[in-house]
């Protein structure tokens, strides 16, 4: 079977850069240790090989689709359900106290990158479903709890989150979906949602979504919305079920991640759609926001894992593909020669070593992440605050990364493959399909841009970016004390400056009251500012590489940890100088994107 991922490079990112260990120090995780994560990476990775990678293409070739009012989607969808159920795997990292393993996120999100690299489709179905039984663990009523997380855990009901609406979009303050409070408790739901991912299929037995609603007489905003259980069948007395008037008009077809249903819910159109009030009423942007980040990792885990599953086709491609032949002293060809694979071609060599560097920096990156919310959770108390705010500031880093530069190493894929990538003959061109939603998933490039120097690098008056400063110093030490090292991490060092000098010519602007100036090359800001935490992710995976290589102290074969170093010094010399381009547009006075209103530039 073809190889869609590396396990010896998540294994040295988990064991060796992360040290992950150390967290079976901490009460929550005390039932843990090395051998114990190892099982669970090898049985993934074994289940991968079994039940998810060898139908990727087939999800592909019979799309989800709505034919007589039913979303009928891949049998394998119905399998995973009740596979993950059996295993635990839908609340792996909920607690104990309601039946969940208690799993490091940073353990799930390497699990999940192997059952995502193996197809990208099935994971979303059984993750949404756990996301949202969490949501309702986290601020539900225990009697809402008692209802519905225990079949959700189990596979048996699965779970979404409903957010967009068809006038709104990403617009949350303008969605009009609405709750009418009953007697009983419970309100009438009444709206529409749209692109609602696993939203409907036969495989499960009910959907519990997720609804964001606006109560009768809440304020205009995003401060009047509130969040709401909305099941597809409501239970009865006597625990059956019985229909809660949530319909399924249709199911969106798309160019990619086509195993994947996307549906169109009506709720209320018979005026009989019951929901319960999760947590505070007013307060359900807040409280989804919960699911919402935990999505947005998800999603930067599905874009890398799709790249990464794609750099391997095209690796695979490059050892076999004999084409031409190396040029040799003097600039010729000997003809009479056979011809060489083409992965010995230096032009082939660098779209794979691009590949390789984006995807394993940017699963680095997001394990990084991971391990924050797990020492943000539970970790020592006092340290708590930092991880958290950490992990605040590189989500949308984590989700977009991926996502924009996931896209470009596919194309780079493609690329390699030449004519035969663009046909169906190869998986590359559905890898390049599927990725390109990624960058919509879960709020767009744009607004995490947004978040990420509108919110984040500023929150707290700039506490998060002292955190991850401080970070970044501690690697450019430790890579200082090698001498064939210095010099990156004297480049990182450099880009670190950059990025505090940027930051502060921009906030100029905000403190101004220019808020719009702020603001408006926020994407420009995310790729600067992303390109140089990937660079800080390499210099720490090389570090780790040549302190093995000089202690000896080695779980692969010395050529692993030379080729790490190798790809660290292709990004430097690569990607890293990006970013001197970048500061410079970022830096020009010109405010060329901002509407004048005497003016019709686009007309």
């Amino acid at each position: 079977m073809a190889e869609y991922m590396s396990m010896n490079t998540l294994r040295f990112i988990i064991h060796e850069m992360l040290q992950v260990e150390k967290l079976c120090a901490l009460p929550r995780y005390q039932d843990y240790d090395k051998e114990s994560f190892d099982i669970l990476l090898d049985s993934t990775k074994a289940y991968a090989d079994k039940a998810l990678f060898p139908v990727f293409k087939e999800m592909d070739e019979q799309p989800a689709r709505f034919e007589n009012g039913k979303v009928i989607v891949h049998p394998s969808v119905g399998q995973i359900m009740k596979d993950s159920g059996e295993r635990g795997a839908i609340g792996s990292t909920f607690d104990y106290e309601v039946g969940g393993l208690q799993l490091p996120h940073v353990l799930h999100s390497a699990v999940t990158h192997i059952a995502q690299s193996a197809n990208n489709s099935l994971p979303g179905y059984t993750g949404l479903t756990g996301g949202a039984a969490n949501l309702i663990i986290s601020f539900g009523e225990q009697s809402l709890i008692e209802k519905f997380v225990p079949k959700m855990m189990k596979g048996e009901w699965a779970g979404t989150m409903c957010l967009t609406e068809p006038q709104a979009g990403s617009s949350l303050s303008d969605i009009t979906t609405a709750a009418s409070p009953n007697d009983d408790g419970s309100y009438q739901i009444k709206g529409q949602k749209i692109f609602i991912s696993g939203g409907d299929h036969e495989y499960s037995e009910n959907f519990v979504h997720l609804v964001l609603a606006r109560v009768d007489g809440a304020p205009l905003g995003t401060k009047g919305i509130s969040l709401f259980v909305v099941p597809k069948f409501r239970i009865k007395e006597d625990e059956t079920l019985e229909p809660n008037d949530v319909i399924t008009a249709g199911d969106f077809q798309k160019m990619g991640q086509k195993g994947y249903c996307t549906t169109h819910l009506v709720f209320g159109e018979n005026d009989n759609c019951q929901g319960w009030l999760v947590g505070t009423k007013n307060k359900g942007l807040k409280h989804m926001f919960q699911m919402m980040n935990g999505a947005r990792i998800d999603v930067g885990l599905t874009a890398v894992s799709t790249a990464t599953a794609a750099y391997h086709a095209s690796l695979q491609y490059a050892k076999e593909r004999p084409q031409g032949r190396r040029v040799e002293s003097g600039g010729v060809k000997n003809a009479s020669e056979e011809q060489t694979p083409i992965i010995n071609h230096p032009d082939v060599r660098r779209m794979l070593l691009l590949q390789k560097s984006i995807t394993e920096g940017a699963i680095a990156l997001l394990l990084q992440a991971s391990l924050y919310q797990d020492m943000s959770e539970a970790g020592p108390e006092e340290d708590r605050v930092r991880y958290h705010d950490l992990l605040e500031l590189l989500t949308p880093i984590a989700k977009t990364y991926p996502s924009e530069m996931g896209r470009v190493s596919i194309s780079n894929g493609v690329q390699v493959l030449g004519g035969y990538g663009f046909c169906t003959d190869f998986p590359l061109e559905q890898y390049y399909r599927d990725i390109r939603i990624m960058a919509l998933y879960e709020g767009t490039t744009g607004i995490q841009s947004l978040d990420l120097l509108g919110r984040k690098v500023i929150m707290k008056n700039g506490e998060a970016m002292k955190h991850l400063t401080k970070e970044i110093i501690e690697t450019i030490t430790n890579a200082a004390n090698y001498d064939d090292l210095k010099p990156y991490a004297e480049e990182l060092k450099n880009a670190s400056k950059q990025l505090q000098e940027v930051i502060m010519h921009l906030v100029q602007y905000a403190m101004k009251g220019e808020h719009e100036r702020f603001i408006a090359d926020a994407t420009v800001f995310m790729d600067f500012m992303s390109t140089i935490t990937i660079a800080w992710q390499w210099l720490k995976m090389a570090t780790v590489a040549k302190t093995a290589l000089i202690t000896g102290n080695t779980t692969f074969e010395t050529s692993f940890y030379e080729n790490k170093i190798h790809t660290m010094r292709f990004f430097f010399k690569y990607e890293l100088p990006k970013i001197h381009g970048l500061k410079v547009t970022l830096m020009r006075p010109e405010s060329l994107t901002i509407l004048e209103q005497d003016q019709s530039i686009l007309a």
